[in-house]
């Protein structure tokens, strides 16, 4: 309970059944393992990983390959769905350890809680009322302080297009959030492009892709030259919450590999 608990979270690795498949140009099964790479080269002692969400793009068969490298990664890892994946063929593929999908978890002095914020066959997102009510529970019962992910957005990105596509119900979503204090952060993927702010004293967070990123603040549909990415967070036990996007492009993976060949 008075130690930091340290998770690096990840978002939309999209991937697909061909392990060569991509999207706007980018190969995204060698996407996401580059930014494992580098967030496992950093020796972050992570104790668990998130991944938000769109684990693959519309092919449940690119489970397989997440599967296998998340497999090998050494780490609990907590999933929910986006609008990309389908949630049944999710559950199965990744149904056993080191994988969790959707519910909750304790860590130290925090509660973890997964929210599933599809609505089938729609790319915005609906908290369903069990969902809302299980997400009340597991709140409630929380130890001491809780950080909460999901995949759609629950507030405005201040982009036309990307606010039209969010949590249709945003409002019953934040209310149940807002009934209790211990609540200190809520963090999703879908976006493409990091995000920081507050709301109530809760820290709002986004967590670009492992693969191609959105132009933030942009009306219409656009794509951005931002790099592949993933969060950092720190919950300390005393309710305090660190964090950071950190960016991998060819710059940070040369200072990277330089101090490792130092050290």
């Amino acid at each position: 309970m008075n130690a930091a608990v340290r998770l690096l979270q990840f978002s939309d690795p999209h991937l697909f059944a061909s392990p060569h498949g991509t999207l706007r140009g980018v190969a995204t099964l060698a996407s996401m393992q580059r930014v494992l790479a580098h967030a496992g080269g950093r020796r972050l002692n992570i104790d668990a990983l998130v991944c938000s969400g769109d684990i693959v793009n519309d092919e449940p068969e690119g489970y397989t390959h997440f599967a296998r490298v998340l497999g090998e990664f050494g780490k609990p890892v907590y999933c929910i769905p986006g609008n990309h994946d389908d949630p049944a063929r999710l559950r199965s593929a990744l149904s056993r350890p080191p994988f969790q999908v959707g519910g909750h978890v304790d860590l130290g002095a925090w509660r973890v809680v997964l929210v599933d914020s599809c609505k089938p066959g729609q790319v915005r997102g609906y908290v369903g009322a069990a969902e809302l009510a299980a997400l009340d529970a597991a709140l409630g019962s929380a130890p001491h302080y809780a950080i909460v992910f999901v995949h759609h957005h629950p507030v405005s990105m201040a982009s036309r297009w990307l606010d039209a596509i969010g949590i249709e119900n945003a409002d019953e979503f934040l209310r149940v959030l807002d009934a209790h204090p211990q609540v200190r952060a809520i963090s999703w993927g879908h976006v493409h492009q990091s995000f920081d702010a507050r709301r109530h004293g809760v820290r709002l967070l986004a967590t670009p892709s492992t693969c191609a990123q959105f132009l933030p603040l942009s009306d219409d549909f656009a794509v951005d030259s931002q790099p592949p990415a993933y969060r950092r967070l720190t919950l300390q036990p005393d309710g305090a919450l660190e964090t950071e996007v950190v960016w991998v492009d060819a710059a940070s993976e040369a200072l990277d590999s330089a101090s490792g060949a130092s050290a």
